[in-house]
């Protein structure tokens, strides 16, 4: 059964896409309720300027536009209790009580590993449990994942490994302490002093000075001497001055999401215009369908080409080709771009990667692009995971095209970033 007409659909496509003549979008999703119940909210959503402002922490489905990143101060609200916790790493089990009883601070982290916006915290996150774990803080990672693969216990592991993350992580696959907390954001921080209340909390990237700031006060309190240990001044990274003066409709390049429910989401909403730019993909979930690239791309969307299965939380190339002619395609700003992909039941796989219809000159290349004898770039998919495409100096836009022979092809979500002198992280 279809699921809208379609006329309905191109209306509504048509419609919702309106809006990017109006706001450039760093991503946008879901905001269910305030942080925590008695805090005060964030700043309410507005009609977002036609210049980029800084990365947005990556909300859950699906839009309204996210806040600016920001931070909050509590007056002593009683932090919850972990619920419904999963697999640990780094660590035995615990609980919040048990940790104040104790006399610990502690942070609460709510990431998942193909979030960028968490992936650029977790330098800091480090630096913080290496500074304070031996007077009085307690870092606790809440990984709560965006898409099915994340759930699994060994992927998670493999992550933190990566990372190199030493401080305890739990999962939460099934949103439990997420939803106690009423969070809303990938990433969120919770700060809870020695007595068990939550006294601070960021959403998104930046504020790195102050949110240490904010540790070093409540280890204070706790009892803790930390004078001796040098307090950073460093807030985070700066969005490059191009960004930040971009025309209208070249701004940085929001999420980009290849699943049906995700696009279908943004579709009803007619708040977010859609990702994928075809009205035959509205037709149905887990269907194959032949495309045909239009050739003209706008910025913020998906074109593709050739035969696409679209599942629930991805695109999948749905034959074996043997000149790379199906493919993927988006027009974007920025100075970086990365996707999330995942191997297939055969294994790995490669992809090429084109910018501007040519392979990635190597001083724009991330960290995960190869190159073939041919002078090709490509990369391997092996592991499910977000991938670096494009790091460059400076902001500007370009034409991405991935293309793969195989079948087990899947992408997920392309992320973005506007960062002076490219991404801030340079290797997952």
């Amino acid at each position: 059964m279809r699921i809208f007409a379609r006329l309905s659909i191109a209306s509504l496509i048509a419609a919702t896409a309106v809006l990017l003549a109006a706001c450039v979008s760093a991503d946008t999703g879901s905001q269910r309720s305030s942080p925590v119940a008695q805090a005060p909210a964030p700043p309410a959503p507005t009609a977002e300027p036609p210049t980029p402002r800084p990365p947005d922490p990556t909300p859950i489905p699906e839009p309204p536009p996210a806040p600016e990143p920001t931070s909050v101060a509590f007056d002593y609200i009683p932090a919850p209790e972990l619920d419904k916790t999963g697999g640990w790493i780094n660590s035995e089990p615990f609980t919040l009580a048990g940790q104040q009883a104790e006399g610990k601070v502690v942070l609460i982290d709510f990431w998942t590993y193909t979030c960028i916006n968490c992936i650029r915290t977790l330098p800091y996150v480090k630096q913080w449990h290496d500074k304070y774990a031996d007077h009085g803080l307690v870092i606790l990672g809440v990984h709560t994942p965006e898409f099915e693969f994340e759930k699994i216990y060994e992927n998670v592991v493999e992550a933190a490994g990566k990372f190199d993350l030493e401080y305890p992580i739990v999962q939460d696959n099934d949103f439990g302490t997420w939803r106690a907390f009423n969070n809303r954001y990938w990433p969120a921080k919770y700060l809870i002093d020695h007595n068990g209340s939550i006294r601070y909390s960021h959403f998104g990237e930046g504020a790195y000075d102050e949110t240490e700031q904010k540790i070093r006060e409540l280890l204070t309190e706790a009892g803790y001497d930390v004078e001796e240990i040098a307090a950073s001044s460093d807030p985070g990274s700066r969005i490059s001055a191009g960004a930040m003066t971009a025309e209208q409709g070249e701004g940085q390049t929001r999420e980009l999401y290849a699943g049906f429910e995700r696009n279908v989401g943004a579709l009803q909403s007619m708040v977010t215009p859609p990702y994928v730019r075809h009205v035959e993909y509205y037709e149905a979930p887990n269907t194959e369908v032949l495309y045909q690239d239009p050739g003209e791309h706008q910025n913020h969307f998906l074109y593709l080409n050739g035969l696409w299965l679209n599942t629930f939380e991805s695109l999948i190339h749905a034959r074996e080709t043997t000149d790379f002619e199906d493919y993927m395609a988006l027009k974007f700003f920025g100075t970086s771009a990365n996707v999330v992909m995942s191997p297939g039941a055969d294994g790995p796989y490669e992809v090429r990667v084109f910018l501007d219809d040519a392979p990635i000159p190597e001083d724009q290349a991330g960290s995960d692009i190869m190159y073939d004898d041919d002078g090709n770039s490509y990369v391997v998919v092996d592991t499910s995971r977000m991938y670096y495409l494009i790091d460059k100096d400076t902001f500007g836009g370009g034409s991405l095209r991935l293309t793969s022979n195989s079948s087990d092809f899947s992408v997920f979500a392309f992320t973005f970033g506007s960062y002076e002198g490219g991404e801030p992280v340079k290797e997952s």
